[in-house]
């Protein structure tokens, strides 16, 4: 009888070593690697391709797929235009923010067009499950719940029972007996993946996992996990906060940058078509530090307010904190106001607030920011229906954006009068809408605080 093999397996990175290390040599992680058993398994399904051939890319017949629709134009809109079959999508998310009850009402709703809809859950009972149903007002016989860890009886009912859609959640439960690590680890999750991935491939069903989030907001688990899939959505916002984003990470058949929000309520996630209005809709007027800030996600134009906070520092080092953007960028602008523009803020606490908490890194919000910051230090409030783009350099100088068109169109339908954007930066006049053409920081601040 031969000994049994070990070996150490990282559970961030899945980096591999003979003996146990209390840091990872790979991505420095400490205490995550995990004893495992070395096992000898051969590689199922794997054949050849039957004298299949090269071909050039004209002669290849496009493929006609028919994308199913998951009742939310939101959702849909994300995956690009709906979920194709055969395909795996990945979803993550904070604990609590909803991912169970998005699917739960996705699954409820393709039910009534499809034969048979799976909802395998393995931290909750299908008991737990028909009460969040019953909360937001979902009762479907097409739609099968059933609470399983195994693998290999997960596996086995798929094959048979060839329902339309099949949801997992999450994909951190799932475990297989053939392997002797625990749910969770390494090993598993890249089995229950690759397992997964095979059925939906050759039984051309659409697969969607949920994947647990680390404390950093990354998905546990290793790296791997992310390419094996072809699609990874990401679930995010406060839970204090009623609205909620769902943003694509990765997505093999649609676009990265589309982005979409819902409401939390009491019977379950709405979606919200008008963002812009639904972020505006408390913004106070005339108030110093408030800007509205005209930016794009994805083809979605957003409007949103950007609030700043400046204020005599009482320590040594003055504070600046973020909530929605990047820390560093504003720490930038900051810097430009001073150099460019003159402004003191050496003694200054700043705080910089994207309203609504929707978190935004795209370039163009950078006008906003610095005229909110100058605002709340002068203590004077911008133009009353003024709305705000452009791209500040480290010169001063404020450079174009992209998207001007559909940025205006948005800021007229929300009833704005004018906007502040980099001049020459003008692809069509939109009428009833002023337009201030600035080319410096400088100009902009006296431009939006006359």
């Amino acid at each position: 009888m031969s000994k049994q093999k070990y070996k150490y397996v990282c559970q961030q990175c899945s980096y591999e070593a003979s003996r146990w290390l209390g840091k990872c040599p790979e991505c420095g992680a400490w205490n995550s690697l995990v004893e495992e058993t070395i096992e000898k398994k051969t590689v199922a399904g794997i054949q050849k391709n039957g004298g299949v051939r090269p071909e050039p890319l004209a002669q290849i017949k496009p493929l006609g797929v028919e994308r199913l629709d998951l009742g939310m134009a939101e959702f849909n809109r994300v995956l690009g235009g709906g979920l194709v079959p055969g395909t795996v999508v990945l979803l993550a998310g904070d604990p609590g923010i909803g991912k169970s009850t998005l699917l739960l009402q996705s699954a409820s709703y393709a039910a009534q067009k499809l034969n048979k809809v799976f909802y395998i859950s393995g931290e909750e009972s299908a008991q737990q499950i028909k009460m969040r149903a019953a909360r937001v007002g979902l009762d479907n016989s097409n739609l099968w719940l059933w609470s399983e860890t195994d693998l290999d009886a997960i596996e086995a009912e798929i094959r048979e029972s060839l329902p339309s859609l099949v949801i997992v959640d999450s994909i951190q439960t799932i475990y297989s007996a053939e392997l002797n690590s625990g749910p969770g680890s390494v090993s598993q999750i890249r089995e229950g993946t690759t397992r997964l991935l095979n059925l939906a491939k050759t039984l051309n069903i659409p697969v969607i996992i949920v994947g647990h989030v680390t404390k950093d907001g990354m998905i546990a688990g290793p790296r791997v996990l992310e390419h094996m899939v072809d699609t990874v959505l990401y679930f995010e916002g406060e839970r204090h906060y009623q609205y909620r984003i769902l943003r694509a990470i990765k997505n093999r058949f649609g676009s990265t940058f589309e982005l979409g929000v819902f409401e939390m309520k009491n019977e379950g996630l709405t979606e919200v078509t008008n963002p812009s209005q639904a972020f505006l809709a408390e913004r106070p007027l005339f108030s110093p530090g408030s800007v509205v800030a005209a930016c794009m996600e994805g083809s979605r134009p957003l409007l949103v307010e950007i609030q700043a906070l400046v204020s005599q520092s009482s320590f040594g080092q003055p504070r600046r904190m973020t909530t929605g953007t990047d820390n560093n960028r504003v720490n930038l602008i900051m810097a430009v106001l001073e150099k460019r523009v003159g402004l003191n803020l050496n003694f200054q606490d700043a705080y910089v607030n994207i309203v609504g908490g929707i978190k935004i890194l795209e370039p163009a919000l950078d006008l906003s920011i610095a005229l909110a910051i100058a605002s709340s230090l002068k203590n004077t409030p911008c133009l009353s229906g003024l709305a705000v783009m452009g791209e500040i350099g480290l010169t001063g100088e404020i450079r174009g954006v992209p998207y001007v068109y559909k940025r205006l169109q948005e800021a007229k339908k929300l009833g704005f009068k004018c906007c502040l954007l980099p001049a020459g930066n003008v692809e069509e006049k939109v009428s009833g809408l002023e337009l201030l053409e600035v080319k410096t920081v400088r100009e902009a601040i006296d431009a939006a605080l006359a």
